[in-house]
C-alpha cells in the first residue's frame, strides 16, 4: 500500500468513527428527583423548584379541575390525585403548595373562600392517601390568577382548578 492509500483509508475510517459517534445518545436520564436546572424526571417530566403543574414543570404532578361552584372531588379527580400521591410518596423530598383557583364569576371574597375549600379538599385527600401533611401547604388565589382569559365556559372550566407549585425537591 502506498502512503496515499493508507492516508485515504485512515481518513475514511476516522470519518466513519466520527459519524457513528455522533449518532450515539448523550442524553442522561436521572433516576431520582431533578436539580435546580430542570432535570428530567422519569417519563421526561421536568421537576423545577417553583415549577407548577399548570406549566408541566412539577414532575409527574397534574392539575385537577372542579365543577362550577364546587369543591367536591370527582372520581376522575380522585384518580389523578392518586397518581399525584404516588409521585409524592416516591419522591419524599418534594414539598408542594396546593393552589386553589376559581373562574371569574362571583365576588372576590366568595372565590377566595371557594379556592381555599378546593385546596383543602385536595390536601385532605392526599393526606388520606399517605402523603405527609407536613409536605403539603395550601393557598387560595380565587379568581386572581386565571390560566385562560375569556368569558365563556371553556375559559371558566380551565380556571376552576387546584394546581401544585414545587416548594422543595
Amino acid at each position: 500500500m502506498t502512503i496515499f492509500s493508507i492516508r485515504m483509508v485512515s481518513t475514511v475510517l476516522l470519518g466513519l468513527a466520527l459519524a457513528l459517534g455522533g449518532c450515539s445518545s448523550s442524553d442522561k436520564k436521572t433516576s431520582g428527583v431533578g436539580d435546580d436546572y430542570g432535570d428530567k424526571m422519569p417519563g421526561d417530566m421536568p421537576l423545577e423548584l417553583n415549577g407548577d403543574s399548570d406549566s408541566n414543570t412539577a414532575g409527574g404532578i397534574k392539575t385537577i379541575y372542579f365543577d362550577f361552584n364546587s369543591s367536591q372531588l370527582s372520581s376522575e379527580t380522585r384518580s389523578i390525585l392518586e397518581s399525584n400521591a404516588s409521585f409524592l410518596k416516591d419522591n419524599s423530598g418534594v414539598e408542594v403548595e396546593i393552589e386553589g383557583h376559581c373562574d371569574e364569576r362571583g365576588s372576590v371574597e366568595y372565590n377566595l373562600a371557594l379556592g381555599d375549600r378546593r385546596a383543602m379538599a385536595v390536601k385532605n385527600y392526599l393526606s388520606s392517601l399517605g402523603v405527609e401533611v407536613s409536605r403539603l401547604s395550601h393557598t387560595s388565589y380565587g379568581k386572581e390568577k386565571p390560566v385562560e382569559y375569556g368569558h365563556d365556559e371553556m375559559a371558566w372550566q380551565k380556571n376552576r382548578r387546584a394546581n401544585f407549585r414545587v416548594l422543595s425537591k
